[in-house]
């Protein structure tokens, strides 16, 4: 397994992203998956997700999606240096950076049906985006905000989206998230029922929002978040090809 940055082009300027795959040539890989950020960056947290699908066998990247407000992170529950690192930025501007990563992917070999995206936070309500604009194998999405109610006005709720769904995704939440209201996620799973691909809303009642996040020990759930990465590991094994 190897990390490391690298620096790709998208219309609005350089990006980085974070690289970590499995051993050039290793049997054990499985296919790719871009790896979304929270709302604080591609920081240690995430680099980690990324290494631990490299050690499952899957070609992991995570974009810098803050590379329009300057880039780098931003420490844990500092939401005003949040709200200047989405200056800028918009679903069209996602969507070009998950292209972007993607392309990083299909130059590795891997098409689209064997490409995944998981996002957390920030990334979780990504997910769904991709899931809703774009065909590849399968998403995931945690704790994912904003899908049924608006946070920021430059990104839109998404449940109205949800009888055009081109990718499988499922979703975690946790019932003690102050910022997704469980009756959200209910109405959400309501909505994907006619969906025209795979979804499943799991929900987690001793979790809250940042339940997968082990740096932060307030926030981190031992339980649910190694059940969900072992629901999230068979999803990919299900419809990766």
């Amino acid at each position: 397994m190897s990390g490391r940055t690298l620096t790709v082009n998208t219309a609005d300027g350089p990006m980085d992203i974070y690289e970590s795959a499995p051993d050039q040539g290793s049997s054990r890989a499985k296919g790719g998956v871009i790896v979304v950020q929270e709302a604080f960056g591609v920081n240690e947290h995430i680099e980690s997700v990324a290494d631990r699908l490299a050690e499952r066998g899957y070609h992991a990247v995570a974009p810098h999606f803050f590379h329009r407000a300057g880039g780098g992170t931003v420490p844990y529950g500092n939401f005003e240096k949040v709200i200047e690192k989405y200056q800028g930025l918009s679903d069209d501007g996602i969507l070009m950076d998950v292209d972007a990563a993607r392309s990083v992917l299909h130059d590795a070999g891997w098409s689209d049906a064997s490409i995944g995206i998981v996002g957390f936070c920030f990334g979780g309500r990504v997910s769904f985006l991709v899931a809703v604009r774009r065909a590849i194998g399968a998403a995931v999405g945690y704790y994912g905000g904003g899908i049924v109610t608006g946070r920021f006005p430059q990104f839109p709720t998404l449940i109205g989206e949800t009888q055009t769904m081109q990718t499988p995704w499922l979703g975690f939440f946790g019932d003690e998230d102050q910022s997704i209201p469980v009756d959200d996620v209910e109405e959400l799973r309501k909505a994907l029922e006619d969906a025209p691909v795979d979804t499943e809303i799991v929900r987690y009642g001793d979790a809250g929002h940042g339940f997968n996040r082990d740096v932060s020990p307030d926030a981190y759930v031992p339980g649910a978040a190694a059940d969900a990465w072992r629901r999230l590991l068979a999803w990919y094994e299900e419809h990766l090809t």
